[in-house]
């Protein structure tokens, strides 16, 4: 969708502020036994790390790598289009929430000689939610705002 190096900043600034609020707000609520009001606040508070860093890793690294591994699995101009969007959101997840669940667990965990079992539990509770918020709601939603900020005159007939 993005055609410009500004329209992938912007593409990239979307992506990552609805995906890293999702997933602040569902460890927050991971983390009190249910998501409420006054755990919103530490929530938005995590956003001040995790967005910079979700943005660094997914703009300079995954969003260069997802693609070449998606695009040998299926092929844009062939496939569908849903078929081709659904695996490269796949393949950027299956990177990034190893990725932010590293970074998080680093940050906020303080595991010590446990990081790695921390981390692994990290990744297994956040990797659920990552995928389906991506594929069905994030996704969707920033390809519906990205199409409303940078609309394509059509042509006339």
């Amino acid at each position: 969708m993005p055609k410009t190096k500004f329209q992938e900043f912007i593409y990239g600034v979307l992506m990552t502020f609805f995906m890293v609020l999702a997933m602040e707000l569902y460890n927050a609520g991971m983390r009190n036994g249910g998501l409420t009001y006054d755990a919103i606040p530490s929530a938005l508070l995590e956003m001040r790390f995790m967005f910079p860093i979700c943005f660094v890793m997914g703009f300079f690294f995954i969003d260069r790598l997802a693609p070449k591994i998606a695009f040998k699995m299926v092929t844009p101009g062939e496939d569908k289009p849903i078929i081709v969007t659904t695996v490269r959101a796949c393949v950027t997840v299956a990177f990034m929430c190893p990725i932010m669940s590293f970074w998080a667990t680093l940050i906020f965990k303080h595991a010590g000689i446990n990081f790695i079992p921390a981390w692994l539990q990290t990744i297994a509770c956040n990797f659920p939610m990552a995928f389906f918020w991506q594929v069905f709601y994030c996704g969707p939603l920033v390809r519906f705002l990205f199409r409303k900020l940078f609309r394509v005159p059509s042509a006339s007939k």
